[in-house]
């Protein structure tokens, strides 16, 4: 291949990366177009963990001249980009696709797709289940005499970060595969230092979630269990590999 080919494909690739990317921004500005309108009523549902178990007759602020605008919109193009994601991740599976080999692709396709639900998973699990609890929680554990009334800006900051914390969380058996995958370590190993996990599941849940136990467990749990998850699939994926490469020969 001459410098001129060899430019010509680099080029190439280049252009078919800023297509996808293009391609993928425009995903997340179609849907918050989608949304924009009802920015007020998506911080109002996700408000909702919070308003049901602050004290009669209390009620969230505003500390800043522009957070009832900006706390919504902040909301909504968060949101666009969760709800786009399975469109930004096709775009990644297009750019890379063409150079995977046949089992390759066989494995990244679904870790994609998996990775997306986990990642759905984790958020909606930290909803549904650790906001109640931990709001609760809070709100019992107030001085006396102390008014409860959280700022928009603040609380929108706070489950942010508990819903990348948890999504994050959720995606250990998409780790667990990639680490057997790439050979950095195997099922086996991984099952004798299950020892050590217990601890570190327990410490990151104390790093990531708000200084409560509730919290702490919440995360620890459904993250020793999706180890075990993880464990089970890189076994299975690598029995299949063993059965698929011994027909071969």
């Amino acid at each position: 291949m001459t410098n001129s080919q060899a430019n010509y494909t680099l080029f190439d690739h280049l252009i078919e990366l800023r297509t996808r990317l293009l391609r993928a921004v425009v995903s997340v500005l179609l849907v918050f177009c989608c949304l924009a309108y009802f920015a007020q009523d998506i911080y109002q549902y996700l408000a909702e963990p919070l308003l049901a178990t602050m004290p009669e007759g209390t009620q969230m602020i505003a500390t800043d001249v522009a957070s009832p605008f900006f706390a919504p919109f902040k909301l909504t193009i968060v949101l666009s980009i969760f709800i786009a994601m399975p469109l930004i991740l096709y775009q990644i599976w297009a750019f890379i696709a063409p150079g995977l080999y046949q089992n390759e692709k066989r494995l990244v396709a679904p870790l994609m797709v998996g990775s997306t639900l986990l990642f759905y998973g984790g958020i909606s699990f930290a909803y549904f289940v650790v906001f109640p609890l931990a709001f609760a929680f809070f709100t019992s554990v107030a001085p006396e005499g102390v008014t409860i009334a959280t700022d928009i800006s603040s609380y929108l900051d706070f489950v942010l970060k508990l819903f990348f914390a948890f999504g994050a969380a959720f995606e250990i058996p998409i780790a667990i595969m990639l680490l057997c995958w790439t050979g950095f370590t195997s099922p086996e190993s991984l099952r004798k230092k299950r020892p050590y996990i217990v601890v570190a599941a327990f410490v990151v849940g104390m790093l990531l979630t708000p200084p409560d136990i509730i919290s702490q467990t919440l995360l620890a749990i459904p993250m020793l269990l999706l180890f075990e998850l993880g464990l089970l699939l890189a076994g299975f994926y690598q029995k299949k590999e063993a059965v698929e490469a011994s027909e071969e020969q």
